[in-house]
């Protein structure tokens, strides 16, 4: 039997790590994902740069470890379903150990996205989640009835929950599917009515990136439409690169998630390092 007090509190000391690195950050934070966060050496390095925000998840831990031989974030995410639970607990384990109490930390697993075939979940793996220390789901179900159940469960085990609209075309359901910025606005009320803690909109950006200072305005519409509706913590998410995240703050969200943006960072400056020391010899 859960104490449901207890778990009341864990969300809130969850929350207020969100609304303090909002307020740090004058409105518009960072959460870290991709390497950044899967990785302990990557993400203590950038919380020591102050990022107050990561997100580990399956997909990226799939490309990490080489799963089927994946090598891009896009073929990742059709064998996401594979990575375990106890993979993922590994991993939020080690991240938190590392990074110490007051980072936020929301994670992506297993069953959590929409995936391809049928993941098994017990209550159990919700808490010991929550054990190796994770304040929150990071869910991209793209039904509410789904959603729902994940809300219920996660709160249950004191974990918030943070989860995304997305376009109907998009490359991946990777969340509720709204088309219009008037979609997007009831969808984002929707979800906030079945207790969703932070509400984020897939870009549509995913992995091709966008135009440096600039972000389409149908994008831009769709985020307006996603602050102005609802009252929780919102975020923005996919091709969000140094070129162009000063456009994205202009629109009033208060999370930026980046992560393929520090992957390609990551892997260039490895690979040009290697070719200095080859071409040393």
């Amino acid at each position: 039997m859960f104490a449901s007090a207890d778990m009341q509190r864990r969300r809130e000391r969850g929350m207020a790590k969100v609304r303090a690195a909002i307020a740090e950050h004058g409105g518009t934070t960072l959460l870290s994902t991709g390497i950044t966060a899967d990785d302990a050496r990557l993400a203590k390095a950038v919380v020591d740069s102050g990022v107050r925000m990561l997100e580990p998840n399956h997909p990226a831990i799939a490309l990490a470890r080489g799963l089927h031989g994946v090598q891009d974030m896009h073929s990742a995410e059709n064998v996401r379903h594979e990575v375990t639970m106890g993979e993922v607990d590994r991993v939020v384990r080690g991240i938190r150990s590392v990074v110490g109490p007051d980072i936020f930390i929301t994670v992506g697993i297993p069953g959590g996205f929409t995936e391809l075939d049928p993941v098994d979940l017990t209550e159990a793996d919700f808490t010991n989640l929550a054990r190796s220390g994770a304040d929150c789901l990071h869910t991209h179900k793209a039904s509410l009835a789904d959603l729902e159940e994940w809300v219920e469960v996660a709160h249950r085990n004191g974990l918030l929950v943070d989860a995304y609209i997305s376009h109907p075309g998009d490359r991946h359901p990777f969340g509720i599917p709204a088309e219009t910025p008037a979609e997007v606005a009831e969808v984002a009320k929707r979800i906030e009515d079945i207790g969703v803690d932070m509400i984020g909109l897939m870009t549509g950006m995913s992995y091709g990136g966008a135009a440096a200072g600039e972000i389409d305005k149908e994008v831009a519409d769709r985020l307006a439409a996603l602050v102005e509706a609802v009252s929780v913590p919102t975020l923005a998410e996919g091709g969000i690169n140094i070129g162009n995240h000063r456009a994205f703050r202009g629109t009033g969200v208060n999370i930026l998630v980046v992560g393929t943006s520090f992957d390609d960072v990551a892997r260039t400056a490895v690979a040009d390092t290697a070719r200095q020391y080859l071409g040393a010899a």
